[in-house]
């Protein structure tokens, strides 16, 4: 086993030559764990800086460029007494996290949720219990005893279980040894995509409104975002792709599209013209790699197929899919997602994984092997629990857009995951509202105004679509809000009888 551990590391060579020790110090760091070494004792540490090195984790150029005023005074100012070798001051903490201390929409609205007890349609997990066959399999898994490491990687029964799927939704042999990664939630599998696959300079681009976490991710990895705003018709209320925006916005030295289906947070599912007339583009420019993001995969309530961009023509070399169980399975907690792909993309990945931690929790992957096809069985008089899991999202979209509708607030279309964005351009927003800041949003906007109106005044939690767009486009979302229906129907006929009866008052 620990020849074969070693064997599989030092596959990794091929990337450059200073990744042969690299290899090493995986191979070296796999045997300790095997051993049950502690794994922060002190024969990891030289790995940990020299792989910080060698990918330029740092990324002072991208801190140089990035915007540090005096808020963030505080958060990089040296500890007392720390200093470098020359005596100057040393920053604390590292240049790239200028900012992250900063209240986000996140922390304003829950802070809101909690003081005011207001229902919350903000937060997008369910409030119901995963399906019995999901616990059952968690239980037999710890009773069978799955308590230690597993290959780094990916537990086997997991990744071949992911491997076989894959395969047949991409028409093509997935290999699951090479082609597979199993990460903390999906998440980290997007962190550790654009840590593995973006240098310092390197563009990304997002459509818009996007999900907020991709743009700290990007800054992180170095890159820098070039956004491409999706056209909402007036008339249709529908999400569309500006093809000539995305082409046109392609530059010498753009790296990545993130591509996102069922989209967080409009709720569009990219069809499969769409999906053709993007891989286009991608072929027009050879360098262009995309992350295809998944992760609502099986929330597509529309009735229509969810398309798997990796297995249009040309595009699995050029792809790497994201997904996780957590959304499927409403099981957010147990943090298990993947990443799926040609191995000259999927190494890199696999090369870090050893470094962010030694192995997802094994049990969790142990239940998901079989969860994963457990759920291709009939359940609850459906063909499948994924049937009857679009069928009860189906449900609970039209009920939350009725509801919404009968107060003036516009539903916009979506089909899949379980956000819906609306259109709030008739609803009527307190003066007060709109000319006080907050620490999270300073300048404040109207559809930010009006989620503390809702939140403060009305007892609802939704979310300002403002912070899905990045600052030259924020305007687009001066009327839009975003809710989530992965509630009870209970809950979600409370909130929109709040929002009726304040705004019919």
């Amino acid at each position: 086993r620990i020849l074969e551990i070693f064997r599989f590391a030092m596959g990794y060579k091929y990337l450059a030559g200073t990744w042969s020790l690299f290899s090493v110090h995986v191979a070296h760091a796999a045997w300790l764990q095997m051993h049950t070494i502690h794994p922060r004792g002190e024969s990891l540490q030289g790995p940990r800086m020299e792989i910080t090195d060698l990918i330029k984790h740092e990324h002072v150029e991208a801190a140089a460029n990035s915007e540090i005023n005096d808020e963030d005074d505080d958060m990089l100012s040296p500890l007392p007494g720390l200093g470098s070798a020359a005596g100057q001051p040393r920053q604390v903490p590292a240049y790239r996290l200028a900012g992250t201390d900063r209240p986000t929409v996140w922390s304003e609205f829950a802070q809101l949720a909690v003081s005011t007890g207001a229902i919350n349609l903000g937060q997008g997990f369910p409030d119901w219990q995963p399906p019995d066959f999901v616990v059952e399999q968690a239980h037999e898994s710890l009773q069978n005893g799955f308590h230690q490491y597993t290959r780094p990687a990916g537990h086997p029964p997991l990744t071949a279980v992911l491997a076989k799927r894959y395969s047949a939704h991409l028409r093509r042999h997935v290999d699951e040894t090479t082609d597979v990664a199993i990460t903390v939630g999906a998440s980290q599998a997007l962190y550790l995509t654009l840590q593995a696959l973006l240098n310092p300079g390197d563009e990304v681009l997002l459509l818009e409104p996007a999900f907020d976490l991709y743009y700290g991710q990007i800054r992180l990895a170095g890159g820098s975002v070039v956004p491409v705003p999706l056209r909402l018709d007036d008339r249709s209320k529908r999400w569309d792709l500006d093809v000539r925006a995305l082409d046109a916005a392609v530059s010498s030295r753009t790296k990545l599209l993130v591509l996102n289906s069922p989209h967080n947070p409009t709720g569009k599912v990219f069809s499969r013209d769409e999906m053709m007339q993007i891989a286009e583009v991608v072929r027009r420019h050879p360098n262009l790699l995309v992350i295809s993001d998944e992760v609502y995969k099986y929330v597509v309530h529309s009735g229509g197929p969810h398309v798997h961009f990796a297995a249009l023509p040309d595009m699995w070399e050029r792809t790497v899919t994201l997904s996780s169980a957590g959304k499927t399975f409403s099981i957010t907690g147990w943090q298990a997602g993947w990443c799926i792909g040609p191995s000259r993309l999927i190494k890199p990945i696999q090369l870090l994984l050893p470094f962010v931690q030694f192995c997802v929790s094994t049990p969790m992957q142990q239940a998901l092997a079989q969860v994963l096809s457990l759920a291709d069985e009939p359940f609850e008089g459906h063909e499948s629990y994924y049937d009857w899991l679009c069928a009860l999202y189906r449900h609970k979209r039209e009920l939350l857009a009725s509801q919404l509708s009968r107060c003036g607030i516009v539903p916009l279309e979506g089909q899949g995951g379980f956000f819906l964005m609306a259109d709030t351009s008739a609803v009527h927003v307190p003066e007060s509202y709109l000319t006080h800041g907050t620490p999270a949003c300073p300048e404040m906007t109207r559809d930010w105004a009006l989620c503390r109106y809702l939140a403060v005044e009305v007892g609802v939690i939704a979310i300002p679509a403002s912070p899905f767009y990045s600052p030259p486009n924020r305007p687009l979302a001066a009327n839009l809000v975003r809710f989530a229906f992965c509630k009870g129907d209970e809950v979600l006929q409370a909130a929109a009888d709040r929002i009726h009866r304040a705004i019919k008052a």
